[in-house]
C-alpha cells in the first residue's frame, strides 16, 4: 500500500505540477523579452535624439536660401530636391515589396530567391543616399519650416525619418531586440519617407508653371 501510494504521489507530482526545467525556461524567456524591450527602448531613445538634434539645428541655423551645389542637368535647387526625393520614394516602394517577399507576405510570389535579401539591402542603401542631398539642402538652405501645415508636417517627417533610420540600423545590429520590432521600424521608416515626399516633391510637381529640371 505504501509503495502504491508513493508511486501515485510521484505520478500526481509529475502531472500536476510544472517541471522545474520548464519553469526555469519560462523565467529565462520572460527575462529575455524584458531585456529585449529595454534595449529597444534605449535604441529608440537614441533615434529620437537624432531626430530632435536635426530639428534643433534646422530651427536655429540661419538658412542660406541658396544651394551648396547643383547636380548636372538641374537648373535649380527645388527641382533637384524633388527628383532625388522621388527616386528615393520609388526605391522605398521596392524596399517594401522585397521585404514583403522575404517575409512571405507578397501574394502569388512564392518563396523569395536568395538574391532578394541582398537586393533589399542595396536598394535601401541607395535610397538613403538619395535622401542625403535633399536633407542637407532642406536644413542648410531652407531651415526647419513651419509656415503652414504642409511645411510643418514635412519638416517633422523629414527629421523623424532620420531618427527612425538610426533606430532601425542599431536594432539590426543588436540581437536582443524583439523580432517584431524590425518590421514595425521598417514600416515607420517607409511611412515617414512617403510623408516627407508627399508634402514636398509631390506638392511641387502639382504646382502650375514650375520648372521640372
Amino acid at each position: 500500500m505504501r509503495t502504491s501510494q508513493h508511486v501515485s504521489g510521484v505520478q500526481r507530482t509529475r502531472t500536476g505540477t510544472p517541471n522545474g526545467n520548464d519553469h526555469m525556461a519560462k523565467r529565462h524567456a520572460a527575462s529575455s523579452r524584458s531585456k529585449g524591450t529595454g534595449v529597444l527602448l534605449i535604441v529608440a531613445l537614441f533615434g529620437a535624439l537624432v531626430a530632435v538634434a536635426l530639428g534643433i539645428y534646422g530651427r536655429v541655423h540661419t538658412a542660406t536660401g541658396r544651394p551648396l551645389a547643383l547636380l548636372i542637368g538641374f537648373t535649380g535647387m527645388t527641382p533637384m530636391k524633388a527628383w532625388l526625393a522621388t527616386a528615393a520614394a520609388v526605391l522605398a516602394i521596392t524596399q517594401l515589396l522585397s521585404a514583403a517577399w522575404m517575409w512571405g507576405r507578397l501574394p502569388g510570389a512564392g518563396p523569395a530567391p536568395s538574391w532578394v535579401p541582398q537586393a533589399h539591402r542595396w536598394l535601401g542603401a541607395i535610397a538613403f543616399l538619395m535622401t542625403l542631398p535633399v536633407a542637407y539642402h532642406c536644413l542648410w538652405s531652407l531651415g526647419y519650416s513651419t509656415f503652414d501645415l504642409r511645411t510643418s508636417v514635412h519638416s517633422a517627417a523629414g527629421c523623424a525619418f532620420y531618427g527612425a533610420f538610426a533606430t532601425k540600423m542599431l536594432a539590426l545590429r543588436v540581437r536582443s531586440v524583439p523580432s517584431w520590432s524590425l518590421p514595425i521600424l521598417g514600416g515607420l521608416l517607409f511611412t515617414l519617407l512617403i510623408a516627407a515626399w508627399a508634402t514636398a516633391s509631390l506638392w511641387y510637381f502639382t504646382q502650375p508653371g514650375v520648372p521640372l529640371l
